[in-house]
């Protein structure tokens, strides 16, 4: 029996985060553990009106892919992912995992070629995303593997996702809705600011946000959501942060992440575990040193990490700085084939000033 909150979570994922309408050429990939909820959005897209088709993928395949291939194979770009990119009106993808930690023994540098071969398609895909040409959304279907990681049961983290999601509200679309107006205050108070100055742990990072635009995140391009974010200035970023969380990448995972920044670069990135894959990434290419996101977390439903950044960078309380490629509808124009958020908590002695004026105090907006 299909569980009644599947089909709520499909039909906002449907009508919401995709907006999906007739003749929508939509593509829908996920593991074949996601295939309940593939299986619901499918339905609804069809009775919509759409064209959907699916990538439905195996556990192991990247494994196998990266362990045998060839530089040549690393560096090829298959002129249907290419074709695929440029043409489909909508993308959802559902997180799904069998085994997080599968990628763990893989070549970082395999990654990173493969990652740079790939990057004309990403520009794409950013592009036509920032032209509203095209319509995506990340979403989470709850799998064994990503219980464990949260320390979990399977059925407590089925009620966390769904819950997070808040698909037993009375109308859950009016829900996000709502969501929409209360970040609004949020995001017009930031679009006045020029500076940011952030103090935390082992923290004290200052960046430009001038003539950047702030985005309200409400449940479209990420569901479950709550984040408000900008592209900084991109060589304006200027000391250092720890960041609070493990940061998870390509199926591995790096402790205690410092990065010292200088003219914008990361000039110094240390961690207890996985530094040598987290400097290759950053060595990827000249955009990967750089921040490309910075981000205040506003779902205060969401408390708790899980290692599952599509959550982790939504925690009420917390920021998160990714480096490398920025969002081209903030203004970024940091270009790079990564995009990797960390997330530093702010809940317990942490300030943010704006223009020397302090606007955030221990994980909370002040006077909104």
């Amino acid at each position: 029996m299909i569980d009644k909150r599947l089909r709520k979570y499909a039909d906002i994922l449907v009508r919401h985060s995709l907006s999906l309408k007739k003749n929508d050429l939509f593509v829908i990939s996920g593991s074949h553990l996601a295939a309940p909820l593939i299986k619901e959005v499918y339905q609804q897209a069809i009775k919509v009106g759409a064209h959907p088709f699916t990538h439905v993928g195996i556990d192991g395949l990247a494994e196998i892919y990266y362990k045998y291939c060839s530089e040549n194979q690393l560096k090829y770009v298959s002129p249907l992912s290419k074709f695929e990119v440029e043409h489909i009106d909508a993308s959802l993808s559902i997180i799904s995992p069998e085994n997080t930690r599968n990628m763990t023994n893989i070549d970082p540098k395999k990654q990173a070629m493969s990652s740079v071969a790939h990057q004309g398609i990403y520009k794409t895909f950013l592009e036509r995303a920032a032209k509203k040409e095209l319509r995506w959304c990340v979403t989470q279907y709850p799998t064994q593997a990503s219980a464990q990681d949260a320390e979990m049961s399977l059925a407590e983290y089925e009620d966390f996702v769904f819950n997070a999601a808040h698909v037993d509200a009375k109308d859950p679309i009016k829900y996000w809705r709502t969501i929409h107006k209360e970040q609004e205050k949020i995001r017009k108070l930031l679009s006045t600011k020029k500076n940011l100055h952030v103090f935390a742990k082992d923290t004290d990072l200052t960046v430009s946000v001038v003539g950047k635009k702030w985005i309200n995140c409400s449940g479209k391009e990420n569901f479950p959501d709550g984040e408000v974010f900008t592209g900084p200035v991109e060589n304006s970023a200027e000391g250092h942060i720890r960041y609070s969380f493990p940061g998870a990448y390509a199926g591995r995972e790096v402790n205690d992440i410092q990065l010292w920044f200088k003219k914008g670069a990361v000039v110094k990135a240390t961690a207890s575990k996985g530094e040598q894959f987290l400097r290759t990434m950053l060595a990827m290419d000249p955009g990967a040193k750089r921040i490309g996101e910075f981000a205040f977390g506003t779902n205060y439903g969401v408390k708790r990490y899980t290692k599952n950044t599509l959550f982790d960078e939504k925690i009420g309380g917390t920021i998160h700085l990714a480096v490398g490629s920025g969002y081209p509808e903030t203004g970024s124009t940091n270009k790079s084939s990564l995009h990797w958020d960390m997330m530093c908590d702010l809940r317990k002695n942490g300030e943010v000033y704006a223009d020397k004026e302090l606007i955030y105090k221990n994980g909370r907006f002040l006077n909104i």
